[in-house]
């Protein structure tokens, strides 16, 4: 090796470990919630052995030692067995989504850890110089490339399989690894097709690696987050102006090659190599950046047609998108993603007024955090929306808030990464919703095309929204006609129950004294409760309580339902801090607590805690059920927890939880339920407080 590549080498290697090690520093500075994730600390693995693997290389450049080429090599196999652990965790069952299916060939995971353990092998064998040592470094270099490509089966296997949602997450990172797994595929292909590795190729490798270190860091911060004439058609203008940009720019980068190796003296390959792969990594980055495309479509439409949209291609789109899903959580996503699309948005939020309810909360939501954010119907924002119907531009409304009268922007609006537009949805007079979308791919101009375009779709999609929440209301209307009708058959067998106990009870009478009557008696009595506790398991109380709610002790509610409970395995702790009233139907409100207290019985084992406790916040009684039993997840919560029939006990009817919460607001409070998976469940029952009024009336008007 000749001073010249040698300089050239410690350049290029020394340039990757710096930006390798500036980035593993980066990701070791991040939070713990961050590292607790496996793909996480894997990836982190691979920084930090690609780090000592771009040192060793520049030692081995500076000081000709061969002892850092060996170790370097080492490294290099055992970093791409670092990306393999990566790539297979986030192929996993655990991360897909989809406990129990293999979104991978199954003889992946043993060919790869053999390849890997066979590349170590050959590499030990070919430093100890053991025979025939001929034949090793052939070997090597088959198993090297070998090992690229089950690196690029992987990573193709991971662009596949990944849903439309999450490629704006994981794009960087695939760019990043088909960088480096493509070049040493050309590396090591070359050396297998002549014998040996190219010294120009292989001088450059460290800067092919310090290229790609910008995309493995913003996969990294976006993982925290890991969409009756001739007539000329704007999709097909759009194509073709796409395949010319393409065409010219490679004639471009084409002919700057041929300059660079014409004039680039002895470096000249090499330089034509590097320019070669920045040429193919920069034409990656276009066709797949959402914002290129975005632009190129506006410089089309902008300079090729008289109106900015296709009406019939986006009115087929949008409709298209609308109908692709059939449940209220997917629609909602779908209405955003249709509306974004409209106008070159990559993110927005979806809030909807559930019936019943006085405020809009987020519903769906597609690339933004979730919000627990709650927009109170009589807010400024809402009124505004709802009588104007206007679609609210904020970037508008920050420099000329004149052109929007009387409206007064909540605060929470803000903290919306990138919020833009706010679009009202609106049937029949009416606002159901609206939809936040976040700033344009590529500067937009709202004229009055756009606005009306998208109250049009907003239109249709309230119309979309508000029959899928009427086909819902509906279903839920069947279920409880099924109940009532299941009803009927129950009550109509206790009725023949009734009816055989009585006859039984006026025979008592006359043949009390006969032993076959009595032993008659004793199974009839028997075989009538076991038909009687059978039909109370299919039945759930659901009656409304009679008489007017009055002043209820909670702390003797609390009391009894624990002695009632006694005979239970699991104890219960009880922790009262004062005597609290509220205002209810006792035996309602027992039945209710009762029903909670029972559901943290039955989720925790003997093992775990159940408790009750009770006191006092401002004007209101807090009595918290908590458990460390299996819990719930958050989409059970927020989608299924207190609607009818939705249960996680096998034999439940999932009545309880809703009558619960319906009864609870019918009093003026609140249910809140806090829960983690395999942790446990706390919940947080809110009343207003009862005066019981223990001073007269006498004694406040002498005091006066």
């Amino acid at each position: 090796m000749d001073q010249q590549t040698a300089l050239l080498i410690a350049w290029s290697m020394g340039t990757a470990a710096a930006g390798y090690g500036l980035l593993a520093a980066y990701l070791v500075s991040l939070g713990q919630e961050w590292h607790a994730s496996k793909p996480a600390q894997a990836m982190l693995a691979a920084i930090v052995m690609a780090t000592l693997w771009a040192v060793l290389g520049t030692l081995f450049a500076l000081t000709g030692n061969a002892l850092y080429l060996l170790a370097a090599t080492a490294i290099d196999i055992l970093r791409y067995g670092a990306w393999y652990v990566f790539l297979f965790l986030l192929l996993s069952p655990a991360d897909s989504g989809q406990p129990g299916e293999r979104v991978f060939p199954a003889w992946l995971i043993p060919l790869c850890l053999a390849t890997i353990i066979s590349g170590v092998g050959l590499h030990l064998a070919a430093s100890l110089e053991l025979p025939p040592a001929v034949q090793w470094g052939r070997a090597q270099l088959i198993q090297a490339l070998v090992m690229v490509v089950l690196a690029l089966i992987l990573l193709e296997q991971l662009f596949r399989n990944v849903t439309g949602d999450a490629r704006w997450n994981i794009k960087p990172l695939c760019l990043a690894l088909l960088g480096q797994f493509g070049f040493d595929l050309y590396l090591y292909s070359d050396a297998l097709l002549f014998n040996h590795i190219d010294a120009d190729a292989y001088a450059i490798r460290g800067f092919v690696h310090a290229l790609i270190v910008p995309f493995l860091l913003v996969a990294t911060i976006r993982s925290r987050d890991w969409t009756a004439g001739i007539r000329l058609s704007q999709k097909a203008a759009f194509h073709t102006a796409t395949l010319l940009v393409a065409a010219a720019y490679l004639l471009f980068m084409a002919a700057v090659g041929y300059y660079v190796r014409f004039f680039g003296g002895e470096w000249g390959r090499a330089l034509q190599l590097s320019l070669l792969f920045v040429s193919l990594l920069v034409l990656g980055v276009l066709v797949f950046s959402g914002s290129m495309r975005a632009k190129l479509r506006v410089l089309v439409v902008k300079h090729f047609f008289s109106y900015r949209y296709d009406y019939r291609e986006e009115w087929l789109r949008f409709t298209q998108t609308l109908s692709a899903q059939d449940s209220p959580q997917a629609m909602g996503q779908q209405v955003i993603r249709g509306l974004a699309n409209m106008v070159e948005s990559p993110a927005g939020g979806l809030w909807l007024r559930e019936s019943g309810q006085r405020t809009f909360s987020m519903v769906g939501r597609w690339n933004i955090p979730a919000s627990d954010v709650r927009e109170d119907i009589d807010s400024s924002l809402c009124h505004f929306l709802a009588s104007s119907g206007w679609v609210i531009n904020l970037e508008e409304y920050r420099f000329s808030p004149g052109r929007y009268v009387e409206l007064e922007m909540p605060e929470w609006i803000y903290r919306i990464p990138n919020a833009w537009l706010i679009i009202p949805l609106i049937i029949s007079h009416e606002m159901t919703g609206f939809v936040i979308l976040a700033s344009a791919r590529t500067p937009i101009d709202i004229n009055w095309e756009v606005n009306d375009l998208l109250r049009a779709a907003s239109c249709q999609a309230a119309g979309f929204l508000a029959r899928m929440q009427a086909t819902e209301a509906l279903l839920e209307a069947k279920k409880f006609d099924a109940f009532n009708r299941m009803s009927a058959f129950v009550v109509h067998d206790l009725k023949n129950i009734v009816t055989q106990l009585s006859l039984m009870l006026r025979n008592a009478e006359r043949h009390r004294e006969n032993p076959e009557f009595q032993q008659d008696m004793l199974m009839t009595v028997e075989h009538s409760v076991e038909r009687m506790r059978q039909l109370m398991m299919q039945l759930r109380e659901g009656a409304t309580p009679t008489g007017t709610a009055c002043g209820v002790m909670l702390p003797d509610v609390i009391e009894r339902i624990r002695r009632s409970k006694m005979e239970q395995e699991q104890p219960i702790e009880v922790t009262i801090s004062e005597r609290l009233a509220t205002r209810g139907h006792e035996e309602r409100l027992e039945r209710v607590i009762g029903h909670l207290v029972q559901n943290a019985l039955d989720a925790t084992p003997a093992v775990g805690r159940v408790w009750v406790s009770l006191k006092k916040r401002g004007d209101r009684a807090i009595v918290e059920i908590g458990d460390t039993g299996h819990g719930m997840t958050q989409e059970f919560i927020r989608e299924r927890l207190f609607k009818p029939f939705q249960s996680t006990k096998e034999a439940g009817m999932g009545i309880g939880a809703y009558e619960s919460a319906q009864y609870i607001r019918e009093l003026g409070g609140e249910l809140q339920v806090e829960s983690e998976e395999n942790l446990g469940t706390r919940v947080t029952m809110i009343l207003p407080l009862f005066d019981a009024g223990t001073r007269s009336d006498l004694h406040e008007t002498e005091q006066v």
